[in-house]
């Protein structure tokens, strides 16, 4: 397992990172070593402990398929690392009772960063997947050197508040939405584009952890599957609804990045039903919603503020996810008909009460049309900041939890 606590970036590039972290057997003829097995069977062992939350050697044995002695000596290895715990011993039946094994959320740490064109969100994990510590600013059209700003003033906090322990730190994950910079919303800056040119590695080179990036609905994406529904929902197509709305393919717990790692572009595609030359995401994303409320005379609320019962944004509100479900209706038609998803699930920045009335209006209006099957429309489970708690979830994809990619040991 390939842990550096507290070490400076490996000098892999964030795309060899991303393809690393959701790469399959079927892309490579690789073999593989029995270092790399190894390394693989550690990963899956700890993944069976985190997903069971409470469980036995024996029970993990059943799960894996590996032997009993295989799974005495990598259980011993997790708990010298300090990422798995003894929880004492089963009670009841005959016999030694069987020694209880849990994770030791304390074993590891992350922090997320999500980018955004109205907030910049942190937040630090814990291995269990608990948010220790979250903190956010409302800014809009954020510059690099806001970021900086905004991650030297808020870092140290975090990591005290949360709890965290620096030298078991395994990365900084940080979600940003594709061509940040480039596409155009309302009340975008001059001089917005410079984020087309940032490294961001470079960038927040202030810290002194590795630097792991991708795209703020991916990383929501993955997070639903490492964390989420994904177990009863394997493969999903997660809605991302924030200043702009992102998509995510989710296909039996891998994320499915396309020929150009531009998978999930629900937003860019045309809406059909609306203007002539719209995009859905000219309809669907807080941007939309905040110009339609500035429109009404009612200037720009809080998100939380949304959620609320003000009379005079009901009907702006109502009026907007009425066209949300219109222009969304026919882009999930073809995800039903193309990738028959068990669920298609809505998170992002939009407050609760308005996800899941839109997740019951657009189940009325894909119920009616003849489809071959309809995936269930629900909120998504990491819905509140989940860019943020996705992208702290990069550093352990990549570290310490498994994927085919590690199995890989030439060619790509």
């Amino acid at each position: 397992m390939a842990i550096s606590f507290g070490s400076k970036s490996n000098g892999r590039t964030d795309a060899m990172l991303a393809d690393g972290r959701d790469a399959r057997l079927s892309r490579s003829l690789s073999g593989t070593n029995l270092e790399r097995a190894g390394d693989y069977n550690l990963r899956a062992v700890l993944q069976a402990v985190r997903l069971n939350g409470d469980t036995t050697r024996a029970a993990i044995a059943q799960q894996t398929g590996l032997t009993a002695p295989t799974i005495a000596n990598i259980t011993t290895r997790l708990v010298d690392m300090g990422l798995v715990r003894h929880a004492g011993r089963m009670q009841g039946g005959r016999g030694q009772p069987a020694l209880r094994l849990q994770i030791d959320p304390d074993g590891a740490f992350a922090i997320g960063l999500n980018i955004d064109r109205d907030h910049l969100t942190l937040v630090t994990l814990d291995l269990a997947g608990q948010v220790r510590s979250r903190t956010t600013r409302e800014i809009a059209f954020a510059m690099p050197e806001d970021v900086v700003a905004f991650v030297g003033a808020e870092i140290d906090r975090a990591i005290a508040e949360g709890g965290v322990d620096r030298d078991r730190l395994l990365g900084v994950g940080v979600a940003i939405p594709d061509d940040l910079g480039r596409i155009a919303l309302p009340h975008r800056p001059a001089g917005y584009d410079r984020w087309s040119d940032v490294d961001l590695a470079e960038l927040l080179s202030i810290l002194p952890w590795p630097i792991h990036c991708d795209n703020d609905a991916a990383a929501a994406a993955l997070g639903e599957a490492e964390y989420g529904t994904a177990f009863d929902n394997p493969s999903f197509f997660y809605l991302l609804i924030s200043a702009g709305l992102g998509g995510g393919p989710v296909i039996d717990r891998t994320y499915h990045r396309g020929a150009n790692a531009r998978s999930g572009e629900i937003g860019l595609m045309p809406d059909t039903t609306g203007r002539p030359g719209a995009t859905v995401q000219d309809t669907v994303s807080l941007s939309a919603l905040f110009a339609r409320l500035e429109e009404a005379g009612l200037g720009r609320p809080s998100v939380e503020d949304l959620g609320g019962d003000d009379p005079r944004m009901a009907p702006v509100i109502d009026g907007w996810l009425a066209d949300a479900t219109r222009a969304l209706t026919a882009p999930l038609v073809a995800i039903n008909c193309l990738l028959d998803p068990d669920a298609i699930l809505i998170g992002g920045r939009l407050p609760m009460p308005l996800i899941e009335r839109l997740a019951t209006g657009l189940t009325a209006a894909l119920d009616a049309v003849p489809q071959p099957s309809r995936a269930k429309v629900m909120p998504a489970v990491m819905a509140r900041d989940a860019p943020a708690i996705g992208a702290a979830i990069l550093p352990f994809l990549d570290h310490i939890l498994p994927s085919d990619a590690i199995l890989i040991q030439s060619g790509r």
